[in-house]
């Protein structure tokens, strides 16, 4: 892992389908809005969504003498992406390795990349406790990681998926940040009330069960989930989504 990465942070859940990739895009989105450099690695090699959430598809990763040079969202380079999306040719393509060579990628994405004076490298993983995240683990070991955010959902059984989770951190030393309850209630496009459509609290139960921090609840917000590309708390800053976020991209600056 490049010197120039300052502070490293985990997107992690035990579960697929909870929204891990929209947490990791809209911190990394908010820590930039704070006039931080951030980097996104997205080590999700069987479904990488950083590219279309940030609408940055089709776009070619190139090389330099230092290695692959990250995708930026605008000039200001003040945000830079490196998925294995880019170099599929289409978001259709599926990625048929055996674990060998998913290991052998992911280390190259850990060591190649010429990540410039990056704050904040978010690195949005793939469900379960499996090959990706021991080789992450492995390969930035000599690097301070901050954490991880472990993201779930209200579902009883999102959770219980995402103690197992808590259980891989633990044995592997990662400093837990704190959950993200996602999904957490129906926010009405007409009223703005929110309504829970399944059950609630149930990340911060987890999070005061492992005495880990809990970062705070993020609900489904039709009028704003469409614009992924764009911090929420610049684009709808009233909303409820944006109060939760800005929140979070607080508690990572001053975790204490």
């Amino acid at each position: 892992m490049s010197s120039n990465v300052k502070h490293i942070i985990l997107v992690m859940s035990g579960k697929g389908g909870v929204g891990k990739s929209t947490v990791s895009t809209q911190l990394a989105l908010g820590l930039v809005t704070k006039g931080y450099r951030v980097g996104i690695l997205d080590v999700d090699l069987c479904g990488p969504s950083i590219p279309y959430l940030l609408k940055l598809e089709n776009q070619e990763v190139h090389q330099c003498e230092a290695g692959w040079v990250p995708v930026y969202t605008d000039e200001s380079k003040s945000l830079g992406v490196l998925s294995i999306g880019f170099l599929t040719k289409s978001r259709n393509d599926s990625v048929v390795w055996r674990g060998p060579k998913k290991t052998a990628f992911i280390k190259q994405l850990l060591s190649d990349v010429f990540w410039e004076d990056v704050d904040y490298l978010i690195i949005d993983t793939p469900p379960g406790t499996s090959d990706e995240h021991i080789t992450v683990m492995e390969n930035i070991k000599e690097t301070p990681c901050d954490g991880a955010i472990l993201v779930t959902t209200p579902q009883q059984i999102a959770l219980d998926d995402v103690r197992k989770e808590l259980s891989f951190c633990r044995k592997t030393c990662i400093p837990i940040l704190g959950i993200v309850e996602n999904m957490s209630g129906y926010v009405c496009p007409n009223c703005a009330e929110c309504t829970n459509l399944f059950s609630s609290n149930g990340g911060k139960s987890l999070a005061e069960h492992f005495q880990v921090p809990f970062l705070g609840t993020v609900p489904i917000d039709p009028r704003v989930s469409s614009e992924t590309s764009k911090y929420v708390g610049l684009t709808h800053p009233e909303s409820q989504i944006a109060v939760s976020y800005n929140s979070i991209v607080d508690r990572v600056i001053n975790p204490n």
